[in-house]
């Protein structure tokens, strides 16, 4: 993983931890509805590992949300464009 790319995982991890708690959701009920383990919730809720785009789409329908991924062109500096 690229460091500089961390924040973008630490900040994913911590929307699914709020939003499974809001919801009363313990990491079992929630691997439950998503079909997969506790154990790999817990690694992406820590940020432990970067999760693969279908495992969020798993997560985000059964927390009851939508998942935008968005791709934007990187600014420069000096960039007149």
């Amino acid at each position: 993983m690229d460091p500089d790319q961390g924040w973008l995982f630490a900040a994913i991890a911590e929307q699914v931890a709020d939003r499974r708690r809001a919801l009363g959701l313990s990491q079992t009920e929630l691997a439950e509805l998503t079909g997969t383990t506790q154990s790999a919730i817990a690694r992406l809720e820590s940020g432990g590992r970067p999760p693969r785009i279908d495992t969020l789409m798993r997560i985000a329908n059964a927390l009851d949300c939508e998942l935008r991924v968005e791709l934007r062109p990187r600014t420069r500096r000096g960039d007149s464009r």
